[in-house]
């Protein structure tokens, strides 16, 4: 079975909060009225900038604006509905937002998707929301993932970006060539080193009598390199000083390490026709796939944390989507956090096009116990038209407290992982050697990370 491939990537920042003083009506923030931008009837104007025109966000704009008549909310976007994106489109679209977030007539909301948060960061050009979230009145706070939001916040406890949903990162194991390794895995714990040794005895007894060992991992060398520099971001590129560590002893080792897994079949690129590999990393979009993805590779699958490094905490590894944040010179801050807040409102959160899993825990609840009853009747089944006949109710709980329990997050920039992942794959076919390749990472990170 060929690995499904979900390229996913998201990123939150943080930055210094800029002064605001407090409104009414629950809210935080904003200026004095006659600051205030005005559509001709006369209505407040709050501009939110989308990458790509999306007809959810027009469902929301509707909603929100019957809710808040005196807000007219105005969507920009690059690119006109139905257009296609074409090469060097992404670029311009950076550039674009960075002069008008540096200019300060950028739009009140951004979503900040793909975008080099970090240099926002540095340059203050985004405000903190965490006062704005917990002084406003409307937010059932009890009814909130607050693992998600305390996930994104950085040390200095600020949360400067907001979610509309999210996504979560896990492995799955083969639980039956586990159990049959006799092999206890607690995944809270497990460091990266814990799990080569438990996946290093998983092959050995599955290769018992002469038997072909299947392979750890079923993925691009680049792939599984890049997934690692997502957790580890911190570590390698400085957020405060822009500082990048890639010409470190600790990231050559990191590319010999990974090339000589390949090299020794631990990991492979390819995996035959019906063949599975014992573990598979994997992005769920929705509810339903905590259950469907597992299923499609192992009849018997176990849901597992990801391997963190000696050290680290570790954690349930979440992917924001849509993240928005408010600029710091907005003069309509007040306005701008009213309609974030009415993304946590149960009349978005329940919109069957949300993107990902939901930030309010009683409507993935509901999701899975819907589920739950499709597999004791017999009714649910796979994209591939398989029935699920039985899952332990344990394993519904788990689901729940992995939702639960989410909020490890590494920001990182999109662009410095483009260059890593251009760079590397010299490495990985033998054409330059790592310490090569390292120091042509470093030298155009280091590039960008100043511009």
């Amino acid at each position: 079975m060929m690995r499904k491939q979900v390229g996913v990537v998201l990123i939150c920042a943080a930055l210094a909060t800029s002064a605001c003083g407090a409104g009414g009506s629950g809210e935080a923030g904003g200026t004095s009225n006659k600051e205030k931008p005005k559509s001709k009837e006369g209505k407040t104007v709050v501009t939110l900038s989308l990458r790509n025109p999306d007809p959810f966000f027009q469902v929301i704009e509707k909603k929100f604006e019957e809710k808040y008549p005196d807000i007219d909310l105005q969507i920009q976007s690059l690119k006109q509905a139905g257009e296609k994106w074409e090469p060097g489109d992404f670029e311009k679209y950076v550039k674009t937002t960075n002069t008008a977030l540096l200019s300060g007539k950028g739009p009140d909301i951004v979503e900040l998707s793909d975008l080099p948060v970090d240099k926002y960061v540095k340059g203050k050009l985004l405000a903190n929301l965490n006062d704005m979230f917990e002084q406003d009145k409307t937010l059932k706070k009890d009814d909130i993932h607050l693992n998600i939001l305390n996930g994104l916040k950085k040390k200095d406890g600020g949360l400067y970006t907001l979610p509309s949903s999210f996504y979560l990162r896990t492995y799955i194991g083969d639980g039956d060539s586990i159990k049959k390794a006799n092999v206890q895995i607690d995944d809270a714990k497990w460091t990266w080193n814990q799990f080569e040794a438990a996946a290093k005895k998983i092959r050995e007894k599955e290769g018992e009598g002469g038997k072909a060992k299947r392979p750890v991992f079923a993925d691009d060398p680049g792939v599984i390199l890049q997934e690692i520099i997502m957790d580890r971001y911190g570590e390698l590129v400085d957020p405060a000083t822009m500082k990048a560590k890639f010409d470190s002893t600790s990231f050559t080792d990191l590319l010999k390490s990974i090339k000589k897994t390949f090299d020794e079949k631990i990991m492979t690129s390819e995996i035959g026709e019906g063949e599975t590999a014992l573990f598979y990393s994997e992005a769920f979009l929705k509810p339903r796939e905590l259950i469907e993805k597992p299923y499609e590779y192992f009849s018997n699958p176990k849901l597992l944390q990801k391997p963190h490094e000696e050290g680290s905490k570790g954690g349930i590894r979440i992917i924001p989507t849509d993240e928005f944040g408010v600029t710091a010179n907005s003069p309509v801050k007040a306005e701008a956090w009213t309609f974030l807040a009415f993304l946590y409102s149960k009349d978005v959160q329940s919109l069957q096009d949300l993107k990902g899993f939901s930030l309010l825990k009683e409507v993935n609840d509901k999701k899975l116990d819907e589920i739950q009853k499709q597999v004791k009747a017999g009714t649910f089944k796979l994209p591939t038209g398989k029935p699920v006949k039985s899952i332990p109710d344990e394993q519904f709980n788990r689901y729940k407290e992995f939702i639960q329990k989410a909020g490890s997050y590494s920001a990182y920039d999109m662009k410095v992982l483009s260059i890593i992942g251009e760079e590397a794959g010299a490495y990985f076919s033998g054409q330059k050697p790592a310490e090569e390749v390292a120091k042509l990472i470093q030298n155009k990170a280091t590039t960008y990370l100043n511009e």
